[in-house]
């Protein structure tokens, strides 16, 4: 029987061949994109062999989605840093919402998360991802403030879709060069249409 110390020690050697896979794939799809990226490239970036990378992922499309999730799982995260439970429901989504412009400004986050991986995965696997990370966050942010009461009651599965594309729609547009104050500015007025309207001051009653 393997004592449990080499158990460990087998253990840790798969994970960290994994990882080397996943961070040179990441690098390679960033450089060159997924569709140029051979896998005898991702093998010898990572300084593994070709079988060390078919035990670990079927295909070259499986290590793509190792890839997304952990994309995914990094925006998310920074989500969450941004937005303790110390803030009201509704500061909370705005540095959340800061926090994701800001998390997909990392080079290539934006073309593996948006572009390549619903072209090459489906927008079906991408949602099942968005919806394990960044749109999990946003909708716990959203049914948050609903239940604060600072924010309009909404189906939170539709709300989340629709916010969720807007914010995707601004960060394309802000890796491609366009004003991210600008693009900031429009989401935060979305945001504030969401909000509910003060109730109406009563007038005095005209005096007899």
């Amino acid at each position: 029987m393997q004592p449990e110390s080499g158990r460990r020690s087998n253990r840790d050697r798969t994970e960290a061949t994994r990882a080397d896979l996943i961070r040179a794939a990441r690098k390679l799809f960033t450089e060159k994109s997924y569709a140029e990226t051979g896998t005898p490239e991702i093998v010898a970036a990572a300084s593994v062999t070709r079988g060390a990378l078919y035990h670990h992922f079927a295909d070259k499309q499986a290590l793509l989605a190792a890839v997304l999730e952990q994309e995914a799982a990094t925006v998310a995260a920074e989500i969450d840093r941004a937005s303790p439970a110390s803030l009201s429901a509704r500061d909370a989504l705005i540095s959340g919402s800061d926090a994701y412009l800001a998390a997909m400004r990392a080079p290539g986050r934006t073309r593996l998360l948006l572009l390549d991986g619903p072209a090459v995965l489906g927008r079906a696997a991408m949602d099942e991802i968005d919806n394990r990370h960044g749109n999990r966050s946003l909708r716990e942010g959203l049914i948050a403030a609903m239940r604060a009461r600072s924010m309009v009651k909404l189906p939170a599965e539709a709300l989340t879709a629709v916010l969720a594309a807007a914010f995707d729609r601004a960060a394309l547009a802000i890796e491609a060069g366009a004003s991210a104050e600008e693009y900031r500015a429009v989401l935060m007025a979305l945001m504030d249409g969401l909000s509910p309207a003060p109730p109406r001051s009563k007038r005095p009653a005209p005096a007899r």
